[in-house]
């Protein structure tokens, strides 16, 4: 964590009045910090009306944040997702804990996107698909999380329809029979009831990656295609998660 105003004021004051003047120039420095919340040399450029330097992952997991906490509760399926997408960015540890930090941050609902919404259009798509993502993982798409979608879509520069196409396969799901699911997600993953669970995880994310509708992205695939992939991945998140929840790991 870094306190911008803290730094600036006290190069500023050492610059005029040498220690006194750093000291007292860092004194004032975190007092503003700790007034306009900021922790980070972005969050100082936004209220400056520069533009953010956040990277993508980090905007895009303070997204996912607010989506999960749009309707007050932040479900198991909205954590899974959070994991889904790490894998799908193949980040590493340190950017996963970044990522985690952002997700995090983005269910305090604190920060202003529109700003660095605007500046991101040129990945309006990635950023657009992942939140339909996240929303279609928990159930039905509620109101409130349409109409924030919609939202951030205005401010990347995309319009109502071309940010709806993007939601294809997004409906309600059925959930699957405890009793009568898990041979058929032991099934579905390739795996067996006695397969450790760090076997049962690399199944599940090698047919992740194989059947996720990103791969599709630029491809020239068809709508269908799109939806049956969309489904796939569906199915595929929805056996893992009873998965984890039959063997408790």
């Amino acid at each position: 964590m870094i306190w911008p105003s803290t730094v600036l004021g006290a190069a500023a004051g050492f610059a005029i009045a040498s220690i006194p003047g750093g000291l007292l120039g860092a004194l004032l420095g975190q007092v503003v910090d700790r007034r306009l919340r900021l922790s980070s040399w972005a969050q100082l450029r936004e209220r400056i009306g520069g533009s953010p330097q956040a990277e993508n992952d980090e905007l895009l997991f303070i997204m996912l944040g607010r989506l999960a906490k749009c309707d007050g509760r932040v479900r198991q399926q909205h954590i899974e997702q959070v994991r889904v997408e790490m894998q799908r960015l193949r980040l590493d540890a340190a950017a996963q804990r970044r990522a985690i930090e952002a997700f995090a941050r983005g269910k305090t609902g604190r920060d202003n996107l529109r700003t660095p919404l605007r500046g991101q259009a040129r990945h309006a798509t990635a950023l657009l698909s992942a939140c339909w993502r996240m929303v279609a993982a928990a159930g039905p798409v509620s109101r409130s999380e349409r109409e924030l979608i919609l939202l951030w879509g205005t401010w990347l520069g995309v319009s109502v329809s071309a940010n709806e196409a993007l939601r294809t396969g997004a409906g309600p799901r059925q959930p699957m029979s405890v009793q009568s699911g898990y041979q058929q997600a032991l099934r579905l993953l390739g795996v067996t009831a006695n397969s450790d669970p760090a076997d049962i995880k690399r199944a599940y994310r090698r047919l992740l990656s194989r059947h996720h509708p990103d791969k599709l992205l630029g491809s020239g695939a068809s709508a269908e295609q799109v939806r049956v992939a969309t489904d796939k991945t569906r199915e595929l998140q929805q056996a893992y998660s009873l998965v984890r929840q039959r063997r408790g790991f």
